[in-house]
């Protein structure tokens, strides 16, 4: 991966992390129309690795929120909407890395994900839920199993959280603003595994840790923080602009995005212009 590469594949993942289209499959896509390997561990790692430089974006706009120790409430109820994803995200490591090269399933899912954000909208028309404050711990574990979904690549962690949250009868904008505060602990734990903990390529002759993979060579070194600090200013855009437009648009849009993309992108694989 050069320099170029891995800016291009930063940007992607600051743009579309926060958004309801998911990251996964858009980085994925981006590194096939690049010329790089979908399946080599170097780019899966690094697409996880510069998740880091959104989470600062989500702690630096809401600043306020993390940071009002007074509210431990807050906090709490992160712990326990994280734990769902901590637990079945390690049972299920295994098989989410195989499915991230199946680019035809991939796609299908980011086209059925969209069919559901068109409805969305008309579902959840007399929201409940108006302030953080008001969501309960039970409705925080709740949403915590509504993010497992993601796990299905494609799926958009955004999207199954909102989602999850406005069916259990919070507005969009605090949905929105939730999935965000959820996805700080929840990405810096994957981060963290990745980075430190998960062995790639294990039981091959390339077999490393994330940090060896990084600290290789200085242009691996210099992809990883370039990256992050470009993830961290393209998603701190990304998340006013988000709130901004779902409060105007709503999901249908985002619906109608991700059914096209999926569409013209499930044709050229299936063509064989993409492989």
């Amino acid at each position: 991966m050069n320099i170029f590469q891995a800016i291009i594949i930063a940007i992607v993942e600051g743009l579309t992390e926060f958004l309801p289209i998911s990251s996964t499959a858009h980085m994925g896509f981006v590194a096939h129309l690049l010329g790089m390997n979908g399946n080599d561990e170097y780019l899966k790692m690094y697409q996880v690795s510069i998740q880091f430089g959104a989470i600062l974006a989500v702690v630096v706009a809401y600043w306020k929120k993390f940071f009002n120790f007074k509210n431990l409430h807050f906090y709490l109820k992160l712990f326990i909407a994280v734990i769902p994803a901590l637990v079945l995200g390690k049972l299920f490591d295994d098989k989410i890395e195989a499915v991230l090269g199946n680019q035809i399933a991939i796609t299908i899912t980011l086209i059925v994900g969209g069919i559901i954000l068109l409805f969305v909208d008309n579902w959840f028309k007399q929201p409940k839920v108006i302030a953080e404050e008001q969501i309960t711990k039970k409705s925080a574990i709740a949403i915590g199993f509504f993010q497992c979904l993601a796990m299905m690549p494609g799926t958009s962690r955004s999207a199954a959280s909102i989602i999850g949250g406005m069916a259990l009868g919070l507005s969009r904008k605090v949905a929105a603003e939730f999935s965000f505060f959820l996805a700080v602990p929840t990405m810096l734990a994957v981060t963290l595994y990745a980075v430190f903990i998960k062995t790639w390529a294990e039981g091959t002759a390339h077999q490393a840790k994330g940090y060896e993979m990084i600290t290789a060579n200085s242009i691996n070194l210099t992809n990883f923080f370039l990256g992050n600090i470009v993830a961290f200013i393209v998603a701190l855009i990304a998340i006013k602009s988000f709130i901004a437009m779902l409060n105007k648009f709503g999901f249908k849009v985002w619906g109608w995005y991700r059914i096209v993309i999926g569409a013209l992108l499930l044709i050229l694989f299936l063509s064989g212009y993409l492989h």
